[in-house]
């Protein structure tokens, strides 16, 4: 009897492996979608939503006193709106949740406790986001360092990082930081509230971030891009957009996850 020939196609994943979960082909309009459910999320339960909104505002101007104190830090401090800002979201995500169960109402206190359940795995997520958040930190020192001999002059620091004699300098700040924004908005931009939703480890999450953005590269790319021009945007005001703006952009996140990720069946929980 002849031998049977291997099969030369890589094995299919086993049923509850993080690579058999089916996730949504996305169109170029859903992130508009999603804004527009964060802003009827944020109607329905805004005291919850201005809570963080002014949470958003408070990190806001940390992050001006920081620029008017030591620049140089400005471009990493900056990566705590992608650390801590999804973590922050933990409690909108929970009332979105519970918007869109119906089973109870949303709380402030259960947004605030909506943590708890996966916190061990939050915990590590967290590690992971703030190792590249570290790296951020001394790429843009190290950027700083090599393009100047002193620091800046803190009275006109904003004039002197804008000069054209330093656009090298700009163009390879913004390049790092992108690179840097890139792989935190990846491997978070799904993750935290899946973990939420379904109590997956950290791996796991982050895997199905990076496979969504894989899949629908140009309308991740897009959400990104509106992600920031929208924060950039509410920031203008002395960051008072930031207190709408935060939480709606927390919701849109929610529905976001929600349509990439298909709902868990009752044997998965």
């Amino acid at each position: 009897m002849a031998d049977a020939i291997p099969s030369s196609e890589p094995p299919a994943p086993p049923p509850n492996s993080v690579f058999s979960l089916k996730l949504a082909d996305l169109r170029p309009g859903d992130p508009l979608g999603w804004l527009r459910l964060g802003w009827a999320d944020f109607r329905r339960c805004p005291r919850v939503g201005l809570f963080y909104g002014l949470c958003f505002f408070v990190m806001g101007h940390a992050l001006l006193a920081v620029f008017q104190r030591a620049p140089e830090y400005v471009l990493a401090l900056s990566a705590g709106f992608l650390l801590m800002g999804p973590f922050l979201c933990l409690g909108l995500y929970d009332a979105s949740k519970a918007m869109e169960a119906g089973s109870r109402r949303p709380s402030l206190r259960a947004s605030l406790l909506a943590w708890k359940p996966t916190k061990g795995t939050m915990a590590i997520f967290a590690g992971v986001l703030l190792i590249l958040e570290m790296l951020w930190g001394r790429a843009s020192l190290v950027v700083f360092a090599v393009s100047f001999n002193t620091m800046p002059d803190k009275a006109n620091v904003l004039a002197m990082l804008l000069d054209p004699d330093n656009l090298g300098f700009l163009i390879t700040y913004v390049v790092v930081g992108a690179v840097f924004a890139g792989l935190i908005f990846t491997t978070s931009v799904i993750s935290i509230p899946m973990i939420m939703d379904r109590q997956t480890d950290a791996i796991s999450a982050g895997l199905t971030s990076i496979r969504a953005c894989l899949q629908n590269p140009g309308v991740m790319l897009l959400w990104g891009a509106l992600i920031t021009f929208l924060i950039l945007l509410a920031m203008l005001p002395l960051f008072l957009g930031l207190i709408v703006l935060g939480p709606v952009l927390g919701h849109a996140t929610w529905h976001a996850y929600r349509h990439i990720v298909p709902a868990p069946t009752p044997e998965q929980g």
